[in-house]
């Protein structure tokens, strides 16, 4: 895939290359094993903070901890980011007229984080969803509803993408002739709704806006070769051409429980891919327009990809892999699954393997909540909208402080184990100001430069996990029957023993010989590619699990295989006998939750009790937070967890 963008270039006929010398230069590189962040050649802990609602004296907190990277929110529009809820906007408009901008907002937030921290760095979270003066004089833009209104941006216009690069243009200018270029280090490109690139719709799914049409039948042409007849054999519709093509109907009014056929629904499934190709490709041309901007200086990343945890293909979150080969971006985010409660692993919502694979940097979303979270209706009245959106459910945390810095803990101990940074979400204000929690926090900091990031062969996992990101395309009743598939995602987190995640697209560049067990989640086993993968695997003695929309086969080196008819979803202590028999080494026996790797070990136990922890090597084991070893040459190791508690380990193999 090329990312060439012609209207960029277009663009810069009218407004000059940027060649920024004032800005930190921020990469990101391969470092032991992993892609890591850089700024002006040092290695930089990647873990940030940031709010909604930034506030001074939580910024004073932060910078005491040694935490000295944040992201702060901004907005060319001027409206909420959630179109359901009816939140308002948490900042001051940017983009207020034709050439027209208000940088306050930005500037008011600097002062703040820089009053608070001399040494910040920061990356800008900018939303690219315009104002309502703009939607209604560029309607020919917008998303076009049924009834002739629109809905914002249509993510499928290029006047709407010409545009916002402008404007997005205009704001690194400002801030690279600003005092605050040196403090800057990154643009995080959001859209969308909650800025994560999700479509905006309620109830069902629309954008009637032509340049949907045109760029569909455009996408069809690069698909089908412009062969008629290989369009006409996959739709089975021998009469259809591209010139005529439409768009299936995706808006969700016919859903219902049942999976769409690849031999007989083509139609429909290649429009939910077009669907999501194009968000993949509207971050990707904007990464560029920031990249090309800042001469290559600022970091780019966007909220995408959300697979593992997003059943619904109308959200547009199918094409990851796609956006992994854009050269222009360098880091990918969600937040953690949003099953809050003890006991469960909260693992990220993509496929981390992959993403890293491709040397993009993984950046999650702690939005963990605490027993002293904040609510939206104290905090900034004024934006809270009617009724009880933000007042229940997911928006409250645990009763107790010990529960609160037990999910910190397992946040950081799942980024240090797999390589990966992220930052910590106070989205109200307040929600981490205490200094058991702020702890977890300057722990984090101290970790990542006494304890060095070491890529441990010996704690390698030894089950490989590959997901389908276009399983949902097939999916009739947007998302129930995915997630049947993907809710998974659960047991693999309490069985004992790690896993690697992998997009099925990544299957030739996955090391075989790594792995004991590879489980085949969803995927579709009937392809060339994958048959040839499973084979190939099985002729090395591994053992291959695979789960299709309809049953569970399981079979390895010799003939035999044994299939489990209607079986889709697995308890972790079943799959630890799938482990046993494979030889997979299994750490602990309970169904707790363990991240090992890179040295760190963490384990978190809802019931508590005394654990158990077998290594498949000797070790010495090291309490971090005190430096104090407590086991020499030990190839086992007890310790004893009090309930929803989390512990962290260093562990260093002979």
């Amino acid at each position: 895939m090329r990312f060439v963008f012609s209207i960029l270039l277009a663009i810069s006929l009218h407004i000059s290359v940027i060649f920024s010398q004032a800005f930190s230069n921020a990469i990101v590189r391969t470092y032991e094993g992993v892609p890591a962040l850089f700024v002006d050649d040092q290695l930089y802990p990647p873990f940030a903070y940031t709010s909604y609602l930034g506030e001074i004296k939580y910024y004073k907190e932060i910078a005491a901890t040694g935490i000295h990277l944040y992201t702060i929110p901004s907005y060319l529009g001027d409206r909420g980011i959630n179109t359901h809820s009816g939140i308002g906007p948490f900042r001051k408009s940017i983009w207020v007229g034709e050439n027209k901008y208000d940088f306050s907002s930005i500037e008011e937030d600097f002062k703040k984080v820089l009053a608070a921290d001399a040494n910040a760095k920061l990356i800008i979270r900018l939303h690219l969803d315009p104002p309502a003066w703009w939607e209604k004089k560029y309607s020919r833009f917008a998303c076009k509803l049924p009834d002739g209104t629109t809905y914002r941006q249509s993510f499928f216009s290029d006047g709407w993408r010409q545009h916002t690069a402008k404007a997005l243009i205009a704001v690194i200018q400002w801030l690279q002739n600003s005092a605050y270029a040196k403090s800057l280090i990154g643009i995080h490109i959001a859209a969308g709704g909650t800025e994560e690139w999700v479509y905006h719709y309620d109830e069902y799914f629309y954008d009637e806006n032509p340049a949907r049409k045109r760029k569909f039948r455009q996408w069809l042409k690069e698909k089908y070769q412009r062969d008629h007849n290989k369009l006409r054999a996959a739709w089975h519709q021998p009469k259809i051409k591209f010139g005529t093509a439409l768009p299936a109907d995706i808006s969700g009014q016919d859903r219902e429980d049942q999976w769409l056929d690849p031999q007989n629904d083509q139609y429909t499934i290649d429009t939910y891919r077009f669907h999501a190709e194009t968000l993949a490709d509207d971050i990707a041309y904007f990464c560029a327009v920031v990249k090309q901007a800042s001469n290559r200086k600022l970091l780019t990343g966007a909220f995408y990809g959300y697979h593992y945890f997003i059943g619904e293909p109308r959200k547009g979150h199918g094409a990851l892999s796609r956006l992994l080969r854009c050269p222009d971006l360098d880091y990918i985010s969600s937040p953690n699954d949003y099953n809050r409660v003890a006991g469960e692993d909260w693992p990220a919502m993509v496929a981390i393997q992959s993403v890293q694979m491709h040397g993009k940097l993984w950046l999650c979303e702690n939005d963990t909540r605490t027993s002293i979270t904040t609510l939206l209706k104290n905090q900034a009245p004024h934006i809270n909208p009617p009724g009880n959106y933000y007042d229940a459910g997911v928006w409250k945390g645990p009763s107790s402080m010990d529960v609160s810095e037990s999910f910190l803990w397992k946040n950081l101990g799942r980024m240090l184990s797999q390589g990966y940074g992220g930052w910590w979400f106070d989205m109200w204000g307040g929600w981490f100001s205490d200094p058991r929690l702020l702890t977890v926090f300057r722990s984090g900091q101290h970790f990542f430069s006494v304890y060095p990031s070491h890529p441990e062969t010996k704690m390698l996992p030894e089950v490989a996990v590959v997901v389908d990101e276009e399983l949902c395309f097939r999916d009739k009743s947007l998302g129930k029957l995915s997630n049947a598939i993907l809710s998974n995602r659960y047991a693999l987190g309490k069985t004992g023993a790690p896993y690697d995640l992998f997009l099925q697209t990544d299957i030739s560049s996955i090391d075989l010989s790594r792995y004991k067990i590879i489980w085949l989640m969803g995927v579709d086993i009937t392809q060339k590619k994958l048959q040839h993968f499973a084979e190939t695997a099985k002729l090395l003695g591994k053992t291959i699990v695979s789960t299709t929309t309809v049953d569970t086969e399981i079979s390895g080196s010799t003939d035999t295989s044994e299939k489990y008819a209607g079986k889709l979803s697995w308890k972790a202590a079943e799959l630890r006998l799938l482990y046993k028999k494979a030889g997979v080494h299994i750490y602990i026996s309970s169904d707790d939750v363990l991240y090992i790797g890179r040295r760190w070990l963490t384990l978190h136990s809802a019931k508590g009790g005394k654990k158990n922890i077998k290594f498949p090597f000797k070790a010495t084991v090291t309490d971090p937070l005190s430096g104090a070893v407590l086991a020499k040459s030990v190839d086992t190791f007890d310790i004893e967890l009090a309930p929803s508690s989390t512990r962290l380990l260093y562990i260093v193999p002979e």
